[in-house]
């Protein structure tokens, strides 16, 4: 039975879909979390009387055993439940009635979505510290190694692989700060703000907020419901931002390892061919995670463009900002991940490294020795010259 069906409410099959869509799937993601914050909800009702303790008792045994089922994947919503929410409660049975009491589904969702977002953010700024890591121990065997620095794609000034690494770990740390940031934002507890406009009995959310190991409360209940999808497109801004990085930095191993360049050198092991060409090693890896960059920053675009225009409060329409972010947080670990795999399976060819260094990328230096004697544009010009 779903959480708003009655005698009077007959839904066309085909609506029915419609309005399910995928939820039902996506929402396996979040089942650990509406359990813990029902977990928070009963203990709740329970201190303030709505709940006898045995009743609690035995919500809270049953939610740690969907929570069990749902991690080996044998916790089923159909599409019948349309998600989680109901499914959960359909699981729960007779007590599962009692469990609604003071929440609407909205705030259920904003809350077990806050939880997931939470951990989330903290699984991307895990990947992110393990591929740094990663980095550094190749900049530690390969860092002093120079080879040219480009600006305009051409040969530029001297630089080296440790300068050239140590600026996206840099960056790393700057997309951790931001990662802090929307983690600190969004850790306001909106359980007990109903469907968006309060409820008619007084409950314990200070409560919650501490069971649930929010910071605050999130206060007006109209703006915990306008908060959904700007938060989440707050947090996809975060990601990418990461997937730029790593679309910067898969451009840079293309390039370099080019075998016309050939500064990097890709192991097979991360390379695939071509069916027609037996000679090929492509580094089609690095083209995916280049292109997810753009995949990603489209989820941040379509958040934006289906929160706007509505008015204060809930509206389905919000049902459809769920995807785009769990998807962006998905690749953006898994990209995180297999760029780790890259630097495992990447070699820098000094040789050609050190032949690329001709000598025009030395023509700064030149000036600035010059320019001991003379004015530095006069030395400029007269090194310019050389050229």
């Amino acid at each position: 039975m779903k959480l708003w069906e009655n005698k009077k409410n007959i839904l066309d099959k085909e609506v029915e879909k419609y309005t399910v869509g995928n939820d039902y799937i996506l929402d396996k993601k979040i089942v650990k979390y509406d359990c813990i914050a029902s977990i928070a909800h009963a203990k709740m009702l329970c201190n303030l009387g709505y709940l006898k303790k045995g009743e609690a008792e035995k919500l809270i045994k049953k939610l740690n055993k969907i929570i069990r089922l749902s991690a080996k994947g044998k916790f089923e919503i159909r599409r019948e439940d349309e998600d989680c929410h109901t499914a959960i409660e359909n699981y729960l049975g007779k007590l599962g009635k009692k469990i609604h009491f003071a929440r609407s589904r909205n705030d259920q969702i904003l809350t077990a979505l806050r939880l997931y977002e939470k951990a989330e953010i903290n699984k991307v700024g895990e990947e992110i510290f393990k591929l740094s890591e990663n980095i550094k121990k190749f900049s530690s065997k390969y860092g002093n190694i120079q080879f040219p620095g480009y600006t305009h794609t051409r040969k530029a000034m001297p630089s080296s692989i440790a300068l050239w690494l140590d600026s996206f770990i840099e960056s790393f740390q700057d997309n951790i700060n931001y990662l802090e940031f929307c983690h600190a934002l969004i850790d306001q507890n909106p359980l007990g703000t109903g469907a968006g406009h309060g409820l008619p009995i007084e409950i314990d959310r200070e409560c919650t907020t501490r069971l649930l190991n929010f910071k605050k409360m999130q206060e007006n209940p109209i703006y915990a419901q306008n908060s959904r999808g700007k938060f989440e497109f707050i947090i996809l801004n975060a990601l990418s931002a990461i997937m730029l990085d790593l679309n910067k930095m898969s451009n840079d191993i293309i390039l370099f390892s080019m075998p016309e360049i050939s500064y990097l050198e890709l192991d097979k092991k991360i390379c695939t061919g071509s069916s027609i060409m037996p000679h090929k090693k492509n580094p089609d890896v690095l083209e995916l995670i280049r292109a997810n960059y753009h995949v990603v920053n489209s989820y941040e675009l379509r958040v934006k463009g289906i929160i706007g225009n509505l008015i204060s409060g809930y509206n389905r329409d919000l049902q459809l900002t769920k995807e785009p972010l769990i998807r962006g947080l998905d690749i953006t670990k898994e990209s995180l991940s297999i760029m780790k795999i890259v630097f495992e399976n990447l070699k820098v060819n000094k040789e050609k490294c050190e032949n690329a260094m001709t000598d025009e990328i030395y023509s700064v230096r030149k000036v600035y020795e010059l320019s001991k004697n003379k004015s530095f544009r006069d030395a400029y010009k007269e090194i310019s010259k050389r050229y």
